[in-house]
């Protein structure tokens, strides 16, 4: 298989620099085409924005202004907005991505409606031989409570056998993958005389272990909720570590709203009515019944588990 490489550089979105009179976010011009890495092939990077913190401000206070400019003030407002959820300056800002990841965590990325999409089609281009092998410690037994989760790792003579199993499967179904094109190792037509299988068809062999790339597009109000749910820590680890890295893109780009998505989402919860009923039982030192609120056994240790309290 081949290396973990970044993406080709364009000379001319790459070298080139342009006077603007649009808000630019310094932080985000420092890494603006950088590719970051992720998991053995894939990759993170931004190749274009609109908006920064003050775009969120702007549109709040419905001004052509540049609004107040003191920091303060304007953390101040961009957090009363996230508290109070008020959405819709947040989609004052996007941001698009270039991306790289198995077809399996795409299909899962794929699942958030709410952004602008073009995927790597297979039907005209030929995939790169570059499929996931997870790491041994991420070689994990199935959940016997949970069926999207993974329990205690594998080890021993399990462990060899998934990852012997994982990568001969990859090397193999694109050795066939080849076949069915009639191209050589190197990629060129193997024998002139025989006609080679579609390309829309033979993709049909490849697994979902093989990465596929993608422009993603999407408002900041959005990205926010993309990365709530998949920085989570239930969700599934190949997803998991490419939402933490666009949480890091995030405040290179936004600092103030990052400062008040960390507050208010990412470390922050919200109580259903019953619940808030309870934590103001509990606060008052009575007991609580939480099948008497309503409340279901789950729902009870995940209360307990957010707001700490036994």
């Amino acid at each position: 298989m081949s290396q973990n490489r970044p993406p080709e550089k364009n000379t001319t979105e790459h070298d080139e620099t342009f006077s603007t009179r649009r808000v630019i976010s310094p932080g985000l011009e420092e890494i603006l085409y950088e590719a970051f890495p992720v998991l053995d092939h894939g990759f993170v990077r931004v190749v274009d924005y609109m908006g920064a913190d003050s775009s969120i401000v702007q549109a709040a206070r419905v001004s052509y202004g540049k609004g107040t400019k003191q920091v303060t003030a304007d953390l101040g407002l961009i957090k009363y907005l996230l508290r109070h959820r008020h959405t819709t300056p947040f989609e004052m800002c996007e941001i698009k991505f270039h991306l790289k990841m198995p077809i399996f965590v795409a299909r899962q990325w794929l699942r958030h409606r709410t952004a602008n999409v073009n995927e790597y089609s297979a039907r005209y281009s030929i995939l790169d031989n570059e499929f996931y092998v997870p790491d041994e410690q991420n070689l994990a037994a199935q959940s016997k409570s949970n069926r999207q989760g993974r329990e205690a790792l594998l080890d021993g003579e399990e462990k060899e056998r998934a990852l012997h199993l994982l990568k001969r499967d990859g090397e193999q179904t694109y050795a066939s993958y080849q076949e069915l094109l009639n191209m050589d190792e190197e990629g060129n037509i193997s024998d002139e005389k025989k006609k080679g299988l579609a390309r829309e068809l033979a993709r049909a062999n490849l697994p979902v272990s093989f990465y596929t790339q993608m422009y993603w597009k999407i408002d900041l109000h959005n990205l926010m909720h993309f990365l709530k749910l998949r920085a989570d820590a239930h969700s599934q680890y190949e997803i998991r570590v490419y939402a933490n890295k666009m949480i890091e893109i995030l405040r290179a780009w936004l600092p103030l709203t990052f400062e008040a998505f960390r507050e208010y989402v990412l470390e922050g919860t919200y109580l259903s009515a019953a619940a808030l009923q309870a934590v103001k039982m509990k606060l008052r030192g009575e007991k609580v019944d939480p099948a008497a609120l309503n409340i279901s056994p789950r729902e009870w240790r995940e209360i307990l588990e957010k707001i700490d309290l036994e």
